[in-house]
């Protein structure tokens, strides 16, 4: 039997809500109900979601753009995009979630692997497409609604098709870095490699004391950006263990202070910090690891 609503309409077993007084007229559900009745029906969001859940991950959001900045581009939105971001919340994205939620939305494709698909995938991209052949890499940023289009694909755990320039992926993965919920290196660990940065050797020793998954995401990056570092690579790419580490250093730590003067000289330390794992860090254990 259909429920009544406090105004008096009938609420349908769906959840659907019909006036009384059309029923009485025509007989039959609205022109508009009959043609998207069906689309609305098998939509995961008609299913009883409570509002507290839209407001917790639109607080999230807010949260997220307030600290990063709203995305920007060229163009409009694609109807795509719209829909996708329309249903993120019964579909999480891999791009602002923890490294934990990551690892359990691959739980199910990829239950073997121990470190997220995104960054594999995006790193074989930018290799695969001469990246470390490729002047300015991570410093000359990707066309920004090609990024957006790329993001929407892998969000969709589609393997990237038709991409030429590495910029993309490589500028999509360095968003996916920096997105991450809590830092590459979290928090309660940026004093600690704030005051190491000067030695590799304690540097080396902070990223082994990480969190399990801290610790396999990192140390991929950086036997990632080893390779970059290279120096017949730094010929071509004009990206030196320096420039590598400038770039990379803002997504993996993040300074809380707000005053200016300790974000500057953080900045720096920031930058020395990474340098000495590019320099000293072994990577050889993540040799075939996905």
């Amino acid at each position: 039997m259909a429920a009544l609503s406090s105004h008096g309409d009938v609420l349908g077993r769906r959840g659907v809500i019909v006036s009384q007084q059309h029923l009485r007229v025509s007989g039959s559900l609205p022109s508009f109900d009959r043609a998207r009745g069906g689309r609305v029906i098998q939509r995961r969001m008609a299913d009883r979601v409570a509002i507290s859940s839209y407001a917790k991950y639109c607080y999230r959001k807010l949260q997220k753009a307030a600290l990063t900045g709203a995305k920007k581009g060229l163009q409009k939105p694609s109807l795509e995009e719209i829909k996708h971001a329309r249903n993120a919340i019964f579909s999480p994205s891999m791009f602002g979630s923890s490294l934990e939620e990551v690892m359990s939305l691959q739980k199910e494709r990829y239950p073997e692997r121990e470190l997220p698909w995104v960054q594999t995938r995006l790193s074989e991209e930018v290799l695969g497409l001469n990246g470390d052949q490729t002047e300015g890499i991570f410093r000359v940023p990707g066309d920004i609604d090609e990024v957006n289009a790329l993001k929407l694909q892998v969000d969709q755990w589609k393997v990237p098709t038709g991409l030429e320039d590495p910029h993309i992926p490589a500028s999509l993965l360095k968003l996916w870095y920096r997105e991450l919920e809590e830092p590459l290196i979290p928090h309660e660990y940026y004093e600690e490699c704030i005051t190491h940065y000067d030695s590799p050797e304690e540097a080396v020793n902070v990223v082994m004391g990480l969190p399990h998954i801290n610790k396999l995401v990192l140390c991929y990056l950086i036997r990632f950006l080893q390779v970059f570092a290279q120096p017949a690579n730094v010929s071509i790419t004009k990206m030196d263990i320096n420039n590598l580490a400038m770039v990379m250093a803002p997504n993996c730590l993040r300074c809380q202070s707000d005053d200016p003067r300790v974000i500057f000289e953080n900045t720096r330390k920031e930058m020395s910090f990474i340098r000495g794992l590019v320099q000293r860090l072994d990577t050889s254990f993540l040799e075939g690891m996905l």
